[in-house]
């Protein structure tokens, strides 16, 4: 399909730019043609606006557009016109059979109609955004206030030498100033609160930015550029429009911290455990994520993850693995979230677990294993086991319960062992009277005594 619209290059240009997921850029030769006739095309300012002027109904146009398969040859077309013109005048043919036949040449000239039809309405839009790219040419030319107040702050800034750190908080920006990559010794840049709707490939010149502050704009992405801020350590982009991450977020292998909550992630990159290896803290509250990545039961140094208020249905099986983790919140998953995996229990480190108001009614027989586990909050829970009665007292008195519960678990197996291996030795007198015996000894520490001369009867029976 991308390959189709290419002869609408600016289209094809600002359509990859606002879904870069799930266009392809146009060609270098047609990139290279574009920055000679538009070239103001890479500002801020005027890409964000064309963006804008796509309208909402350009994804369904595209994908029937693409989806008419090619042209007809003009030559072929006017055959058809012509034999179709021959067969209506032709009276010796009954009137069936003339439908017939001129059923067979319709559909060339329907189909040529059709992609004449889409191809009008593609050239319209691609005058259009001709038209709005001078638009925005001349807003730039006009000045803008707002943006004359981040320029003055800029150049403040730049009269001082070396800045490392910048804020544009709260100035009502919808654009970066240009100037803005040229601060390649920046390390800290606040741009929060603001109406940013797009951020330009230009922040990858910001080589040693290590923190990022993006909190509460109208970002519908992010660009696949950001991952070349390798010594990015906190990332903000909290209160946006996000629908995604990029795949290229990864590469930020310095990342300590990335709140990417109250936005609308339905998913995470698939390999963000790979690449995150040093991620200290995760918040993705308030999204629609349905399920975590395999791969984020890598993140070995996690110590911090918010997850509450999504759609998430289970744990990976390996979370077990994230033996750094010291508070988990999973509440309110609401209906999605109602089991957690015995591996939960591995989490050597969880000091807080909040799983409220999920539809958990067990909880895993080794959750006695958390023994550093000092706040629990299991409320808004259909919860069978423990009781409700254990549940509204101390983390500890759960861990407890759930313990002696295992405890009693071990000792009926270890039980159903011995009458299982009586049986198989036919019954032998004192057999099942030494085995419950045994596994008392074994419940109550005794395995860790000395051990005992053996009987010569059992001597015989070992």
């Amino acid at each position: 399909m991308d390959h189709d619209i290419e002869i609408f290059p600016l289209l094809s240009y600002v359509i990859h730019h606002s879904d870069p997921a799930s266009h392809a850029p146009p060609s270098p030769a047609i990139q290279q043609a574009l920055a000679n006739r538009y070239p103001l095309l890479i500002n801020p300012h005027v890409i964000s606006s064309l963006i804008e002027s796509i309208p909402s109904t350009i994804t369904q146009t595209l994908f029937v557009f693409g989806s008419l398969g090619p042209r007809p040859d003009p030559l072929s077309v006017s055959s058809a016109r012509s034999k179709i013109a021959q067969i209506r005048e032709n009276n010796s043919l009954s009137p069936e059979d003339a439908a017939k036949e001129e059923q067979i040449y319709a559909t060339v000239v329907r189909l040529e109609e059709v992609h004449e039809g889409y191809e009008k309405q593609l050239r319209e839009l691609e005058e259009e955004l001709s038209k709005v790219y001078a638009s925005a040419v001349e807003s730039l030319n006009g000045g803008d206030e707002v943006n004359e107040e981040v320029l003055a702050v800029l150049r403040e800034a730049e009269g001082g030498g070396v800045v490392e750190r910048i804020d544009l908080s709260d100035r009502q920006l919808k654009l970066l100033p240009e100037a803005l990559g040229k601060f390649v010794g920046l390390v800290s840049l606040n741009l929060s609160r603001n109406d940013l709707k797009f951020l330009p490939d230009a922040i990858s010149g910001l080589e040693k930015l290590e923190e990022l502050d993006l909190s509460s704009n109208l970002l519908g992405s992010l660009p696949d550029s950001i991952g070349l801020l390798l010594n990015l350590r906190i990332l903000n982009v909290t209160g946006n429009k996000l629908t995604s991450l990029p795949e290229s977020i990864t590469q930020c292998r310095s990342l300590v911290e990335l709140d990417a909550s109250f936005n609308n992630l339905t998913s995470l990159p698939a390999n963000i455990g790979y690449g995150l290896l040093n991620l200290e803290r995760l918040s993705i509250q308030l999204n629609k994520i349905r399920f975590f990545p395999n791969s984020i039961c890598e993140m070995r140094s996690l110590r911090y993850l918010d997850a509450h208020m999504n759609e998430i249905y289970g744990l990976p099986i390996a979370i077990g693995r994230l033996t750094s983790l010291e508070v988990m919140n999973l509440s309110s998953n609401f209906s999605d979230l109602t089991e957690l995996p015995d591996t939960i229990s591995d989490l050597a480190n969880l000091r807080e677990l909040d799983i409220s108001n999920n539809q958990i009614r067990v909880l895993p027989d080794s959750f006695f294993r958390l023994e550093k586990l000092e706040k629990l909050n299991l409320d808004q829970n259909p919860l069978e086991f423990p009781p409700q009665e254990m549940v509204n007292q101390s983390a500890e008195a759960v861990r407890e319960f759930m313990r002696k519960k295992w405890e009693e678990m071990v000792e009926e197996e270890q039980v159903r062992s011995v009458i299982e291996a009586d049986k198989q030795q036919g019954g032998a007198t004192g057999w099942l009277s030494w085995g419950s015996s045994i596994v008392t000894n074994l419940i109550s520490g005794g395995a860790n005594k000395p051990n005992k001369p053996k009987d010569s009867f059992l001597d015989q029976l070992l």
